[in-house]
């Protein structure tokens, strides 16, 4: 069942000159925001979370090797609301004023709301995440993903896990993307390395943890 009519279409939530692509894909759609904030709210959100956000480098035993991840990580949200994957849990840090106006913003697009967040700070072209799906048990079935971009653009590759079928998106500074309907179980997707130039970009992924 497509989940289209969850999205709002608040004035105050996108500035009039942003073009929104809905696309429906197989077992599982998506919206594009490029020019969800405006730049000079795009760039204070950089600035601020670059600097206040708490921001650590997490890592996790592979093949009996400790390895870290090739970019930091922060987990903010509402009390309780722990997030696991690769083995590791997060216990929330409390939310600031600039991700609860982030978070506002996006819930009157989505008409949901979000009660936690996890925020990576991509330094370099080297930092990178790899094919994976945001199906974690707490975050329940057909989970909505909300997808926040602040500095360099990156590609953001979706691949479908049985067809093999990719799909390409180039996340801008201050864009917004959304992913829903069955998305997260038929679909993995990554952020792959670059040997570009590219600034350091901080992405949040806003989610529903049950």
């Amino acid at each position: 069942m497509s989940q289209l009519d969850l999205f709002g279409n608040s004035p105050s939530a996108m500035p009039s000159n942003s073009f929104e692509e809905h696309k429906k894909i197989p077992n599982g759609e998506y919206l594009y925001v490029p020019n969800f904030f405006p730049k000079h709210e795009s760039d204070a959100y950089f600035k601020t979370l670059l600097n206040e956000i708490q921001w650590k480098q997490e890592g996790m035993k592979m093949y009996g090797k400790y390895v870290q991840f090739p970019r930091l990580m922060a987990w903010y949200g509402s009390s309780g609301k722990r997030y696991s994957f690769f083995g590791l849990t997060f216990n929330p840090e409390e939310w600031t004023k600039e991700l609860l106006a982030i978070k506002n913003a996006i819930e009157a697009k989505a008409n949901l709301d979000f009660n936690s967040v996890l925020l990576n700070l991509y330094r370099s072209g080297s930092d990178s995440m790899s094919w994976h799906q945001d199906n974690e048990r707490e975050l329940g079935r057909n989970p909505v993903i909300a997808s926040v971009s602040f500095g360099g653009k990156r590609n953001f590759q979706l691949r479908h896990k049985t067809t093999k079928q990719k799909i390409n998106i180039e996340l801008t500074h201050g864009s917004l993307l959304i992913m829903l309907g069955e998305t997260q179980h038929f679909w993995q997707h990554q952020i792959p390395k670059t040997k570009r130039k590219v600034k350091p970009r901080i992405n949040l992924t806003f989610r529903v943890i049950k």
